[in-house]
């Protein structure tokens, strides 16, 4: 450790070639802390962490129960996914249960973060829609809450619209802080982005664990999210994503959702903590190695769940031709030899 802040190594054979510097919080309910390192009390951004807080905001405007939306729509709403084709499928069932389509999301295009289906895509002679962003299932949520509440449509993105506050009153009463305390940004997709601080965002995610210090119809919504999490993990992520890995090796024990700039949170239902881990410089390379070491020093795994996730754990570094040249990983000796030079 450097000044008390772990570090994810990355190697390249037996040398240490960079490092990425970690704050993390583990938390209960009541934002009592069980595991802290670096500046816990700092403003960070939750980005697409706190999308499982948005899809309980649409659950509970009742949007999702009118339009009939299954465990795998729900699951899609509070993803980051690949853009794979039966991810787009489900964002397009959202859209038609709600009688909208394709040209109402504001999200922008950009190519399936899943390279097989990005080049699927473009073999096809496709090019990208709204429906391939990672954010599109939120966005489509979002929509279907608007149809529901009779909300305008065409201005869903404004922080002052009235689902945007809809869902920023739930996120402030889950990560235990006023409104008007919570910085607003802009996220990447154009979603209003709320900050707050490692501690509270922790609260927040031991408050989706354990369903208890928060409104009944917060609770209620909340659960009805994670089981879907739980129930469909690949609709989450996709294809070798870490949160879709994790929430299918755990059964759901673990509830875990990764955000733009190095941010993962998760909720770990058995021991009822939120843990929320933020890489300083934004690497995201460095987060499943950062979050599966995290857990571990938590206890949060069962036996072999751990192991079963060492490819995230340890990922390799290849050279152009594929070839593993070194790894990107939690070393302790690393960590005391960088800080003795």
């Amino acid at each position: 450790m450097i000044c008390g802040v772990p570090f994810v190594a990355v190697t390249r054979g037996d040398v240490v070639e960079s490092v990425h510097a970690i704050a993390a919080c583990a938390a209960d309910t009541q934002g009592d802390i069980a595991l802290s390192y670096g500046d816990v009390d700092a403003p960070v951004y939750l980005r697409s962490a706190a999308k499982p807080f948005i899809a309980a905001a649409i659950v509970q405007s009742g949007a999702a129960a009118h339009f009939g939306f299954d465990a795998r729509e729900l699951a899609v709403i509070a993803a980051s996914h690949n853009g794979e084709t039966f991810h787009v499928h489900a964002v397009r069932g959202i859209l038609a249960k709600a009688g909208l389509g394709p040209q109402d999301l504001r999200c922008g295009a950009h190519p399936p973060s899943y390279e097989p289906a990005a080049a699927a895509l473009a073999a096809a002679g496709e090019a990208p829609s709204a429906l391939h962003n990672n954010c599109s299932g939120k966005h489509a949520g979002i929509l279907a809450m608007c149809v529901h509440l009779g909300l305008d449509t065409a201005t869903y993105l404004e922080p002052a619209h009235p689902a945007q506050q809809r869902i920023l009153a739930l996120c402030a009463r889950l990560v235990g802080k006023p409104l008007e305390d919570l910085p607003v940004g802009v996220d990447g997709c154009g979603i209003p982005v709320f900050a707050t601080s490692l501690r509270a965002a922790a609260r927040g995610f031991a408050r989706v664990a354990t369903l208890v210090d928060v409104p009944d119809a917060d609770a209620q919504a909340l659960q009805t999210v994670r089981e879907a999490m739980a129930a469909e993990p690949a609709y989450v992520g996709g294809t070798a994503r870490f949160d879709s890995a994790l929430l299918a090796v755990t059964g759901g024990r673990i509830v875990g959702k990764a955000g733009a700039e190095g941010v993962h949170a998760d909720a770990l239902l058995r021991s009822g903590l939120g843990l929320v881990v933020k890489v300083i410089d934004g690497g995201k390379r460095a987060v499943p190695p950062a979050a599966i070491a995290l857990l571990s020093e938590l206890g949060a795994f069962a036996p072999g769940e751990a192991h079963a996730l060492a490819e995230f754990a340890r990922p390799a570094v290849r050279n152009v031709a594929g070839r593993i040249v070194g790894a990107v990983e939690v070393r302790a000796d690393t960590f005391q030899a960088v800080a003795a030079s």
